[in-house]
């Protein structure tokens, strides 16, 4: 891993969506979001300042469909910039787990930069949306980001009962995880007894 780029960009156009995104792990966590779905791009501009990973990602997708593919592809798109940042993830400490709150709901993320992608999502909604956000989708967004950054990563929401605070702490806990995962070990070497990831 390049200690002094930490940079990645993708461009990806399909039928459904058109959407650049560039991320910079050391970037101190500035955000430029448009996704065109108000609440996404509200939690999407937490995970920027929390996790302190600098993102500019515009979507132009079908919201005349729904959000779903909007929604998912920015997740694969972010997940793809993040693991080309990350490059082949020497020199990283790896792993991170963040417990936030946010009033009364409580949510823990967990993860490891592993190039073994997987995602254990537990975490329940009483209402379909937020704004024009279906909270299903929160799955969804965060299974591409997953699988296409190479992570491993789980959340659960250990309680709480407003659907807005319970998808923010969500964010925001894996905003805290991926921040301390990404931050530069004390000798550069790779965090694993195989030597690689």
């Amino acid at each position: 891993m390049n200690k002094e780029i930490r940079k990645g960009s993708i461009v990806r156009k399909t039928k459904e969506t058109d959407i650049c995104i560039e991320v910079a792990l050391d970037g101190r966590g500035k955000a430029d979001i448009d996704t065109g779905v108000g609440f996404f791009d509200h939690m999407l501009t937490a995970l920027s300042v929390h996790s302190g990973i600098s993102m500019s990602i515009h979507v132009k997708g079908d919201l005349n469909v729904d959000c779903h593919h909007t929604v998912e592809d920015t997740g694969i798109a972010l997940g793809a910039a993040l693991g080309q940042a990350l490059g082949d993830k020497s020199g990283i400490v790896r792993y991170g787990t963040a417990y936030i709150p946010m009033d009364e709901s409580l949510v823990m993320a967990s993860l490891d930069l592993s190039n073994r992608p997987f995602l254990v999502f537990n975490c329940d909604f009483t209402n379909q949306s937020c704004g024009d956000y279906d909270l299903c989708m929160t799955e969804e967004f965060f299974r591409a980001f997953a699988f296409n950054s190479g992570m491993t990563l789980h959340i659960s929401l250990l309680y709480g009962s407003n659907d807005h605070h319970k998808c923010e702490a969500a964010f925001k806990s894996v905003a805290h995880a991926l921040k301390t995962a990404v931050a530069h070990n004390t000798d550069g070497s790779t965090l694993s007894t195989k030597g690689v990831l």
